[in-house]
């Protein structure tokens, strides 16, 4: 079974992205074939600047080994090495509908919130059904809010074959049922766009002022406080032993635990789950051989499936293989 998913290089990695998806693809290594992408052409629908992109793009390579995913396991690549990818997104263009695009609520999220709307905005459904279809993917793993995504992807593939007969495999949805929504440090989803993350890999200054600032109440040191609705104990709790959990959970409701001491305890324990990533990670930045041999070998993996595809669409359609 092949699995395939990706991640936008549109800034560091924080510990939403990690517990919603990254975290859930690392097991699937070991049970799927994984292909797994930096979209970096996704994010050009926001970046204008080539050096952040390239940034942001290293930025993402760098996290996702250092996270655990294995090349020896798991094919990683950058969606920009695999041109197959943009070329069969015209040709499944060519066979979605205006109004299919129109129902994907992610279009009008960003122009929402001031995105200029562009047609590669209003057409990023399109290239996320090509990143999934080029590889034949069989499962797509994602989260919840994904789902849509995956759905389109599913409508445009069965279209196509509508048309041309049965040329390309119809992905399923693999929605993470273990996948979290990580609250913020301002109490709403963690997310790059509201400014709100927690970074995996901050100095370890800089995370503890993070840490610090996450909004809580103004209830006192003494008085009792509900865990269930306070961000430092519902971040906690995704990185804490059952024990310890319940130990928090107690303190909060008994009192005398204040704000500072629960996001210093917090502070530790990303520390202490993340440690061995941090180090990885450390090791990495001074091998970028390695990282590069990486990526061309990924990419060289993911050419080759994806070229499989593209000539069986060029001869369905017609297109004349390149000479």
């Amino acid at each position: 079974m092949r699995s395939l998913s990706g991640v936008q290089s549109s800034g560091k990695l924080h510990i939403g992205n990690y517990f919603g998806a990254i975290r859930q693809f690392i097991r699937l290594q070991d049970t799927t074939q994984g292909f797994y992408f930096v979209a970096n052409l996704h994010a050009l629908t926001t970046q204008t600047d080539p050096a952040v992109a390239e940034d942001n793009t290293r930025e993402v390579v760098l996290s996702f080994l250092s996270l655990g995913l294995d090349p020896a396991k798991a094919t990683l690549f950058r969606q920009s090495d695999v041109p197959q990818v943009t070329e069969l997104s015209w040709y499944l263009s060519c066979q979605t509908s205006f109004g299919l695009l129109q129902r994907c609520h992610a279009y009008k999220d960003k122009v929402g919130q001031g995105i200029i709307p562009t047609h590669a905005l209003f057409a990023y459904p399109v290239l996320m059904a090509s990143d999934i279809i080029i590889f034949d993917s069989d499962i797509v793993p994602v989260g919840e809010d994904q789902r849509q995504h995956i759905e389109v992807a599913r409508d445009i593939a069965i279209k196509f074959n509508q048309v041309y007969g049965e040329v390309l495999r119809v992905p399923e949805s693999y929605i993470l049922d273990d996948s979290a929504t990580v609250p913020g440090v301002d109490g709403r989803k963690m997310s790059k766009s509201y400014g709100n993350a927690i970074d995996i890999f901050a100095p370890e200054k800089e995370l503890k002022k993070i840490v610090m600032s996450i909004v809580t109440d103004s209830r006192s040191v003494e008085e009792p406080k509900d865990p269930d609705t306070n961000n430092v104990f519902n971040i906690y709790k995704l990185m804490a032993s059952k024990k310890d959990v319940e130990a928090m959970r107690g303190r909060f409701l008994a009192g005398g635990l204040g704000y500072g001491d629960a996001k210093k305890l917090l502070l530790g324990r990303i520390l202490d789950y993340f440690g061995e990533a941090r180090r990885r990670r450390e090791a990495l930045e001074k091998d970028s051989a390695y990282v590069d041999k990486v990526l061309a070998d990924g990419a060289n993996r993911a050419r080759e499936v994806a070229g499989s595809t593209i000539a069986r669409v060029r001869k369905a359609m017609g297109v004349p293989s390149m000479l």
